[in-house]
């Protein structure tokens, strides 16, 4: 079934014109291939402090944990990783616009000691719905992801009255890092439609592309394609990418038929989420993959901490004891490899 989905969604994309679809001034094919070949195989993983519970606990003042950072960048810098995905959140910067930036800087800083670049998310539609900014919630015991916070929530994202502030959000980002060689992407909006809202995404997801190529940054901007089945959504994403990035967490088979699909698009590719062991989509039968295929390799999760990515989506576990195996995660707390013959395995492919 889902592969009938991305086939329709393949053939209708391609279908649509350009006039009718396509915001702003795309990067042409050749521009984006280039780009992507003056690049080692980009490695990685989405990356949030063991620290910090949400987007907000990472980036606030008060909780914002460099010597943490610090410390894992390089752990990551050792078995080859050369980016991370990492999320912002825009109620961060409403309150202090100005450390805000200091600090992604600090954090880039950090980065390019351990010869990582980078991609930065903007918008958001999983998890909690409300976000606040101060004091975030402690975990939930052995619940997945139980303090991570959409951006800029649920019902906000569906207010046109928001927009002009998260215009302002967006654009003084972009314009602070658009010449900043240390940031490989900008992630416009991570799984537009999730959480229910399906096509309600669309219109602030049309404007973050909006405000983006308005900035014109010379880092490409993308945003991920992750459910098939939300044609409107999909369509708009692909043709307005510079890069095609996506998520998959199925086996290997169902995996390479996706990359086969979305190659003919003719753009690099990079998957921004995989590896979910209990669904059969682990670094021994992914990342090879991806990798001959020239596709770049982000997995959800690095080290073990707050957001409680040990364990699965819909199983928690009452008395927060450890998985029989881990969901999502590289790392221990103190830096000992969850599964050492995975980190072998990133090792030898990222040589």
């Amino acid at each position: 079934m889902k592969i009938k989905w991305l086939l329709f969604f393949v053939v209708t994309a391609a279908s649509f014109t350009a006039t009718a679809q396509i915001t702003g001034k795309i990067w042409p094919i050749e521009k984006a291939n280039t780009w992507y070949d003056h690049h080692k195989w980009l490695s990685g993983a989405d990356y949030i402090p063991a620290t910090a519970i949400n987007q907000l606990e990472m980036w606030q003042a008060d909780t914002f944990d460099p010597v943490t950072i610090d410390k894992e960048l390089g752990w990551a810098e050792s078995i080859g990783f050369n980016t991370m995905r990492v999320f912002l959140h825009s109620i961060a910067w409403k309150e202090d616009p100005a450390g805000f930036k200091k600090r992604m800087d600090q954090f880039l800083t950090i980065a390019s000691k351990h010869k990582i670049e980078p991609m930065f998310v903007f918008f958001d539609d999983c998890w909690n719905k409300v976000p606040k900014a101060g004091r975030q919630p402690e975990p939930k015991t052995g619940i997945h992801n139980s303090g991570w916070m959409q951006d800029p929530g649920q019902p906000a994202s569906n207010d046109p009255n928001n927009f002009p502030g998260l215009e302002k959000y967006v654009t003084d980002v972009l314009k602070t890092f658009a010449h900043d060689k240390r940031i490989l992407l900008w992630d416009l909006y991570n799984e537009p439609g999730n959480s229910g809202k399906r096509d309600s995404s669309l219109p602030l997801l049309r404007k973050v592309f909006e405000w983006a190529r308005a900035v014109n940054p010379d880092q490409p901007i993308s945003a991920g394609l992750w459910n098939w089945e939300y044609e409107k959504l999909n369509s708009f994403q692909a043709l307005n990418s510079d890069v095609i990035t996506y998520h998959d967490y199925d086996e290997p088979a169902q995996h390479l038929r996706v990359i086969q699909l979305l190659k003919t698009f003719g753009r690099p590719l990079i998957c921004t989420e995989y590896m979910a062991r209990l669904r059969n989509s682990r670094f021994q039968n992914v990342m090879p993959i991806l990798k001959k295929e020239n596709v770049g390799a982000i997995n959800w999760g690095f080290v073990s901490g707050k957001t409680n990515t040990i364990y699965a989506w819909d199983t928690p576990i009452k008395d927060g004891s450890q998985p029989v195996e881990w969901f999502h995660d590289i790392f221990t707390k103190d830096g000992k490899p969850y599964k050492q013959e995975e980190v072998d395995l990133i090792k030898k492919m990222n040589k």
